[in-house]
């Protein structure tokens, strides 16, 4: 019965059970933690402190997996892969109780552990059991690999980050700075808004949050940018209703003003959903001017559609298109394009842990022939004149730089606009090439990436 509920994703009051319900829905059928996680919350089975643990549950073990793994392994007495999946998920869950959260007694994490399995796999419980309390017994013995000998190995352990990503972030940055960025991709990230200045201002928001007592304060770079400390369900923040504000990390708000629409001027999010910078481009635009929203899917574009309702934003329209389609709009039509092209998303894994699980490192190459297409086809719909923004949420020079550089050496009548130029008070997130970069352990915010290209008259 239990399983069977897993499978169809019918709540629970237990939250450790929920949790393993939902890391099992994840492993079986993909999709998003973050949806996974509202729709089980949203179902009000869970209630007060329960709320919580479940969220930390699912997103600690996600992003602490590969460490969690390594320590594991050397428990076992058989290879992991062996293992029935749902006693795989439970010891996930102690395990991550036992070396994460402080406030859960020890006695509490392995006891429940032990009910849960009882419960759904009772065949395991005494495996799961043995296995919690060895832990206990070897913690301060464990290994992990020398930084000095493998650091890619010692790293991709100690951080959970998968060591083939590892040893691409130490091929761009080096060891040092490849370990601090794994460290921060494997922590909660911070919840960032962009206010809607179509309405309110920034200081007129954070007086209402002041007021609520919630505590808040402005981002470092984005004019619009607003950080929230704690933790909160958003449509319950003071002005969600009224529209004042939207939830947009501060890299992506950057990139709507990196773009430059001006008012009146004709716009294109080729890529839209979830219709974030949309919204953020008209904001800039004051909603004047003629902005197109598309994306290849069309239940994605109802969410840009609820955005657009609730920020009260009209100058936006949205539409189903397929990008690797050029005929979709005629040639030399738009004065400024945004592609926010779709990517491995290596630099939000901090938000979307469960995908740092699903790639592999010819995933990469994948993406990056079909960025180009894509960036073929949208750059030939600017006017002479005009401008297009390439951006993507990865880390990988080969879905960023070298797509731009590939884009650029066959296409003689565009140019890439050195940002340094346009943008002088942002060049610690500025390559010395021109392009913008940013990183969660340099600037506090999610792996981002753009370039500016511009059609030669």
């Amino acid at each position: 019965m239990i399983i069977r509920r897993a499978a169809k994703g019918i709540s629970t009051a237990n939250p450790r059970q929920a949790a393993c319900e939902t890391l099992l829905r994840i492993r079986k059928e993909g999709g998003f933690a973050d949806r996974l996680i509202d729709i089980e919350l949203s179902n009000g089975m869970l209630s007060g402190p329960d709320r919580g643990l479940y969220a930390e549950l699912v997103f600690g073990v996600l992003r602490r997996q590969g460490t969690l793994d390594h320590i594991l392994q050397q428990l076992l007495e058989k290879p992991m892969v062996e293992l029935d999946p749902l006693a795989l998920v439970i010891l996930r869950i102690g395990l991550y109780q036992l070396t994460c959260l402080d406030r859960i007694p020890e006695s509490a994490a392995v006891n429940e552990s032990v009910n849960l399995a009882k419960l759904i796999t009772p065949g395991t419980s005494g495996l799961i059991n043995a296995v919690l309390r060895n832990f206990l017994r070897r913690r301060d013995t464990l290994t992990f690999p020398d930084i000095s000998t493998n650091p890619a190995a010692a790293i991709s352990a100690r951080h959970s980050q998968p060591e083939w990503l590892v040893e691409q972030w130490i091929g761009q940055l080096g060891v040092n700075d490849a370990q601090q960025l794994a460290e921060a991709s494997s922590q909660q990230p911070p919840l960032t808004l962009r206010v809607n200045t179509l309405c309110s201002t920034r200081d007129q928001l954070l007086g209402e949050f002041e007021t609520h007592g919630v505590e808040a304060k402005p981002c470092r770079f984005s004019p619009d940018g607003i950080t929230i400390a704690g933790r909160h369900m958003v449509s319950a923040l003071p002005g969600f209703d009224a529209g004042l504000f939207a939830v947009q990390d501060e890299a992506s708000q950057l990139a709507g003003i990196l773009l430059g629409a001006e008012p009146g001027e004709r716009v294109w999010d080729a890529c839209c959903a979830p219709g974030g910078k949309s919204c953020h481009i008209a904001q800039l635009m004051g909603d004047r001017g003629e902005l197109i929203a598309t994306d290849i899917s069309r239940s994605k574009l109802t969410l840009v559609q609820d955005s657009l309702r609730r920020l009260g934003i009209t100058s936006v329209s949205t539409a189903v298109a397929d990008l690797h389609r050029p005929e979709t709009f005629p040639d030399g039509c738009f004065d400024r394009i945004l592609l926010d092209a779709p990517c491995s998303g290596l630099g939000v894994i901090r938000r979307n842990p469960e995908a740092k699980w699903r790639l592999f490192s010819g995933d990469i190459t994948r993406l990056a022939a079909v960025q180009k297409t894509l960036l073929k086809n949208a750059a030939i719909k600017l006017k002479p004149g005009g401008t297009l923004l390439y951006s993507t949420c990865s880390t990988s020079e080969a879905e960023n730089e070298m797509v731009v550089e590939d884009f650029l050496l066959h296409h003689p009548d565009f140019v890439l606009e050195n940002l340094n130029d346009l943008f002088p008070l942002w060049s610690e997130l500025i390559a010395f090439y021109g392009m913008f970069r940013v990183w969660p352990h340099r600037h506090g915010m999610d792996g981002f990436f753009a370039a500016r290209i511009r059609r030669v008259k």
